[in-house]
């Protein structure tokens, strides 16, 4: 295939190890590589423009065609800490929750945790940008990716999402995937899969490149994120797929 392969990815700090894959390979040529946050690249996938991306998996139901192409997600066996409720009070004095606009998969996770295992009604808001000041007396927020990892340092009282899923299932959670809406050939998506492979070998790299001061980066890639696709987890991800389409 002579045209390049668009390649959607998140800029999130959890994508880094991707990244470093991906532009440490041969791989690097043969694609157009674009990088935003999750709900952007989930857009653009749908809008078809872009052919894979790292994606919410909370799409999947919206794609006409969909296709997991790498033995590899964002996914959390434990809590992932970078993905939570965040609040100034305890649950029970929570009101209203506001919706990070990055986010489609944690959005629906909570609603779902505040349905069947929380059991609790409170008022769900779509945020907008800079909603984390509004983060104050009964009013929460759902807050994803390294804002996330600030937030925690932030707020007094935090609901990992992915802890709290594991916990009312027993299963882990699979927040994102790399999907393509195409079939886009053996070749490539060996290729692809091994480049992703490869940056997960480069974790004390990556930790070493990026210089973050609010968490330690080491622990999030190699105890908070589960970065390989088992079967356990896509256990856990068509538990979630179908409590979302009861939603």
């Amino acid at each position: 295939m002579n045209k390049k392969i668009r390649v959607g990815a998140v800029s999130y700090l959890n994508t880094k190890p991707f990244l470093h894959g991906i532009k440490h390979s041969d791989l690097i040529n043969r694609i157009e590589l674009i990088e935003d946050y999750p709900s952007k690249i989930a857009g653009m996938l749908l809008n078809d423009e872009i052919d894979v991306g790292l994606v919410p998996v909370a799409i999947l139901p919206n794609m006409k065609q969909s296709y997991i192409i790498t033995d590899y997600c964002i996914g959390a066996e434990q809590e992932v800490v970078s993905v939570a409720l965040f609040s100034d009070v305890p649950m029970d004095r929570i009101e209203t929750v506001l919706l990070d606009y990055q986010s489609r998969t944690s959005v629906n996770l909570v609603k779902i945790l505040f349905k069947e295992y929380w059991k609790k009604e409170v008022v769900l808001q779509d945020a907008k940008e800079d909603f984390r000041t509004q983060i104050k007396g009964n009013v929460a927020g759902i807050v994803i990716g390294d804002r996330a990892l600030e937030q925690r340092n932030i707020s007094p009282y935090m609901y990992d999402l992915a802890a709290n899923w594991i916990a009312f299932t027993g299963l882990p959670f699979v927040f994102a995937a790399w999907i393509a809406n195409k079939p886009l050939g053996v070749d490539f998506e060996a290729a692809f899969n091994l480049a992703i492979a490869d940056g997960l070998q480069h974790i004390n790299e990556v930790v070493a490149e990026e210089h973050y001061a609010s968490y330690d980066l080491k622990k999030y890639y190699t105890e908070n994120i589960s970065y390989e696709l088992t079967a356990n987890k896509r256990k856990g991800l068509e538990l979630f797929l179908e409590k979302l389409a009861a939603l």
